[in-house]
């Protein structure tokens, strides 16, 4: 399935009335330093380079970060401090992330989440998860990653799940885990874990910009040890 067939089958998305409500309910209050903003207010597709051997998976739109401005990791603190990360390692061309028509291009990879409706509290229930898993695994056969990072243990789990692992208690910061072929994705893959950077984890020191770059660097690695 093409991305932009299965973005359109995204956007008409309302599987999840709870999700559905509160998305719509923060684009039409909006937040008051983004009052002049039109929110996006829909379930936010993946973004990046669909040739790309490199697959990131958050949890799920801010809801005045990517559920304002419709694109994955836009607007919000997680995303200044992600896509900086990128531009550093080169997977990016700009190191900031405002809008859809800033400019910002990915090379050599994706960016998508596990939920893609901005949840309250920013916490989907497991059922909002496993309606939103048919997108992520039509995106993983579409793209084909050589890696996969998990940004977070929610995301990791997930993974895990759709490859048909049961979620396990070994996530760690920077541990790798081989993936086997499965039904939508033809090479066995890397799973590499990081910590979420999110503002919590950043701002308290959880997650470190060393700490960051180090997971990006082990990406090249592996990228490195994967023929094309």
């Amino acid at each position: 399935m093409l991305l932009n067939t299965l973005n359109s089958a995204l956007f008409q998305c309302r599987r999840c009335p709870r999700l559905v409500a509160w998305r719509e309910e923060v684009a039409r209050l909006k937040r008051r330093a983004y009052r002049d903003w039109e929110y996006w207010g829909k379930p936010v597709p993946g973004f990046g380079d669909p040739q790309a051997r490199v697959m990131a998976v958050g949890l799920a739109p801010g809801a005045h970060g990517s559920n304002r401005t419709g694109r994955m990791f836009t607007g919000d603190a997680s995303g200044e401090f992600l896509y900086a990360a990128l531009f550093r390692a080169g997977f990016a061309s700009q190191p900031e992330s405002h809008h859809r028509a800033d400019g910002l291009t990915l090379n050599d990879i994706y960016i998508t989440a596990v939920c893609r409706c901005a949840p309250p509290g920013n916490k989907p229930t497991p059922q909002e998860m496993a309606n939103c898993q048919p997108y992520l695994e039509r995106e993983i056969e579409h793209i084909q990653p050589k890696v996969i990072v998990a940004l977070g243990r929610i995301a990791f789990d997930a993974i895990l799940r759709l490859f048909g692992k049961p979620p396990s208690p070994t996530f760690a910061h920077g541990a790798v885990f081989s993936l086997p072929a499965s039904s939508f994705i033809s090479h066995p893959s890397s799973l590499l874990c990081s910590y979420h950077p999110s503002r919590q984890n950043t701002q308290t020191g959880r997650l470190t910009t060393e700490m960051f770059d180090a997971v990006w660097r082990k990406v090249r690695e592996l990228l490195d040890q994967t023929p094309r």
